[in-house]
């Protein structure tokens, strides 16, 4: 456990993930976060601050947050902090919208979430049509990818 949340791994298939231990309520700050590795290059591990700069994630647990076209938290890449986008009880597993802070990834993926809205295909905000992730809160850096 790391204070707010616990790593848990799949018997199914082996991957991990992060679920809360606590409850939050939406716009809550669930934790201020940092950049370790600065990469100028996706991976698989990386969060997008900037066109060319890519961060590993300090505390290295919150790696663990999975995607979901339905998220229930929010990387700030200005702020540097973990938000709540909607309520969140202890159990609940934190997912966040991958192509909010990233705007075209190393790793593409057919997505699983099995959400209503699901996208099917995940491989960064670049190939999204824009009334799509108007839906989503988007970091500062995609919003401006955007608008460009």
């Amino acid at each position: 456990t790391h204070g707010f949340a616990e790593i848990m791994e799949s018997e199914i298939n082996g991957e991990k993930s992060l679920h809360s231990i606590a409850s939050f309520q939406p716009d809550d700050v669930i934790c201020s976060f940092a950049g370790g590795v600065v990469s100028n290059t996706p991976t698989y591990l990386t969060v997008q601050t900037s066109n060319n700069e890519h961060i590993t994630l300090v505390p290295e647990f919150l790696q663990y947050i999975n995607h979901s076209c339905t998220p229930n938290v929010f990387f700030n890449t200005t702020t540097f902090q973990l938000t709540a986008l909607k309520k969140i009880e202890p159990g609940d597993e934190f997912t966040f919208f991958y192509p909010s802070t990233e705007w075209d990834m190393a790793q593409p993926f057919a997505c699983t979430c099995g959400t209503a809205t699901c996208l099917q295909h995940i491989s960064g905000a670049k190939y999204i049509d824009k009334t799509l992730l108007a839906k989503h809160k988007l970091t500062d850096f995609i919003q401006s990818m955007l608008n460009k």
